[in-house]
């Protein structure tokens, strides 16, 4: 029997104490009707004890070490006195079992740690729905205490852009020595990036790291910058040996403090929430629209209607769209 009592979850979150920390998480991603109506009271609850956190999004090619340098990243932090919370957005998750089970074991060393808190992503969840729960589980980590948020992609697609409209900062990993340097890579998915970082930087792929370093510094300079005053830079790194770490944070320690100064940071954080609030309307209004009765009765005819061609997809969207001005 789930607890009802949302002083219990707010008094155990502000506490910091993980176990209800969890319980707070599991019941703000439950789909339950009175699930929903109690995270609701705790969400805003806890909202005034948000947002002081730094929030690193995290992304990589295939194969380019993204969970060691994640851990590595996270070990050092948490050394140097941060609370570090790992969240993952994978959309994939429901239907290949994608990080569920594999986050604590990718990051066994952080996983144990007094002061990291590792979340898989949701199962069963569109990239939508997964985005919005992640939202909510790094607004419950920052009042529990992280002061450190870390949202890792895991799934492919839209996913990198959905979490860079969550984070304060954005980090793209790279590989050196994958043949040519931009192959594959999508334009976009730089255009988001608040820093690159090539990893696996030791050893004989040192030389090789350098060189792909240069070529995405070149490359940068042909797309359009998310930040008029930023220009990300290409930095080198072995999580394996724990180069380069630091140099990353403080570059991402930079970041924030150049953001704050111009206001910028504070007005991508004020859009980002406008953000949600619109994904969260065309969220709702598609349930709305779908659980319509009159809808329900009428789609399949307009549907076939439309797939025999004796109607147009615009007249049937309006017929349909129609029963919710009736409402």
């Amino acid at each position: 029997m789930i607890n009802t009592d949302p002083q219990d979850y707010i008094d155990g979150v502000l506490a910091g104490k993980r176990r209800m920390l969890s319980k707070t998480i599991t019941l703000v991603e439950s789909s339950l009707a009175s699930h929903m109506v109690l995270a609701r009271k705790l969400l805003d609850s806890l909202l005034p004890y948000t947002g002081k956190a730094v929030r690193l999004g995290i992304t990589g090619v295939p194969g380019v070490g993204k969970s060691t340098f994640i851990e590595s990243l996270g070990i050092t932090l948490v050394a140097e006195g941060h609370r570090v919370a790992v969240l993952a957005v994978d959309p994939s998750s429901s239907r290949s079992g994608g990080s569920v089970m594999a986050d604590k074991t990718r990051m066994e060393k952080l996983a144990v740690e007094e002061n990291a808190f590792i979340r898989p992503s949701p199962s069963g969840g569109t990239l939508g729905g997964v985005a919005r729960k992640t939202r909510e589980t790094m607004l419950i980590c920052e009042a529990a205490g992280y002061d450190v948020i870390i949202v890792e992609t895991v799934g492919v697609g839209q996913s990198e852009s959905t979490v860079a409209s969550m984070v304060d900062f954005f980090l793209v990993l790279m590989l050196a020595g994958a043949g040519d340097e931009l192959q594959g890579i999508k334009k976009g998915i730089l255009e988001l990036a608040d820093a690159i970082a090539i990893t696996k930087a030791d050893g004989d792929n040192i030389e090789k790291a350098k060189k792909a370093a240069g070529t995405y510094q070149n490359a940068l300079h042909f797309l359009r910058l998310a930040s008029p005053t930023w220009i990300p830079p290409v930095l080198t790194c072995s999580a394996v040996e724990k180069t380069g770490i630091h140099k990353i944070w403080q570059t991402v320690l930079d970041h924030r403090t150049k953001l704050s100064n111009t206001g910028e940071l504070a007005q991508k954080r004020r859009q980002q929430a406008l953000d949600w609030l619109w994904s969260l309307i065309e969220e709702g209004l598609k349930i709305r629209f779908k659980q319509n009765p009159d809808v329900k009765r009428r789609l399949p005819q307009i549907a076939h209607a439309v797939e025999k061609g004796i109607t147009t997809p615009t007249i049937a969207a309006e017929e349909l769209l129609f029963f919710l001005d009736k409402e």
